[in-house]
């Protein structure tokens, strides 16, 4: 081989080497698609991300502590009643005022009463039952009080014993008791007015003529009543003076 074609022969070598390295990439790229791993990065919005909804119901409410509303933070809504709470509380005043004037009422007659009650004069008593019993006359509407011995209010041992002690004489606070003390008198007919009637259950100061001052009971106070109101028991008819 001669120089010239060993030229032509090399220059064709490195022709075909050069289409080769142009080429092979193309081709070996195509011919391993399969086998290689492509990498892409694309931006997407945070699925975390709050959105505001205008349209949702709102459940919670925080207020700032040093805000000022106008006052509206304090204001008092009135509270209103059915026709039945409204209706019992009227039926509650009328009683409350009926009540009102009842006791105002009652009241009144004690004071009445009490003007009424002519004032004895002590010293010109002789101490003899008939002074002692028109004394006793004038408590008449004073107020029955279970245990009580004062003009404020006494049950029935006790009254006897507070006229009785005005004129200098003690007697114990019971009924029973008293049913015990001074001398014994056979019969109301022998009955002077003074004597103490008086048994286990009542006491009572006579007056005359079948009739008796004495407290009754918290309704009717101390009144005049007759001797049935023993209620048809026995009892003891004692001259103290």
């Amino acid at each position: 081989m001669n120089v010239k074609q060993i030229l032509s022969a090399s220059a064709a070598v490195v022709v075909a080497a050069t289409m080769f390295a142009g080429v092979a990439p193309s081709a070996s790229a195509a011919g391993t698609a399969d086998d290689s791993t492509v990498v892409s990065s694309r931006s997407f919005p945070k699925a975390s991300a709050a959105k505001a909804n205008l349209l949702a119901e709102s459940t919670s409410t925080s207020v700032d502590d040093n805000a000022n509303w106008g006052g509206i933070e304090t204001l008092n809504v009135p509270q209103t009643q059915s026709q039945s709470e409204k209706d019992a509380e009227a039926a509650q005043k009328a009683a409350d005022e009926a009540s009102q004037a009842q006791t105002e009422a009652y009241a009144a007659s004690r004071s009445e009463q009490r003007a009424e009650i002519p004032q004895v004069d002590l010293g010109s008593m002789n101490g003899g039952g008939a002074d002692l019993a028109k004394f006793a006359m004038q408590f008449q509407g004073y107020p029955y009080v279970a245990a009580g011995n004062t003009p404020s209010g006494w049950d029935c041992s006790g009254f006897v014993q507070y006229v009785y002690a005005q004129f200098g004489i003690s007697l114990p606070h019971s009924s029973g008791a008293q049913a015990a003390m001074g001398t014994p008198v056979a019969n109301l007919a022998e009955a002077q007015p003074g004597d103490i009637l008086a048994n286990g259950i009542h006491a009572a100061i006579y007056i005359g003529n079948g009739m008796v001052i004495n407290a009754m009971n918290p309704v009717q106070g101390t009144q005049i009543a007759d001797v049935s109101v023993f209620g048809g028991n026995p009892y003891s008819i004692r001259r103290i003076l």
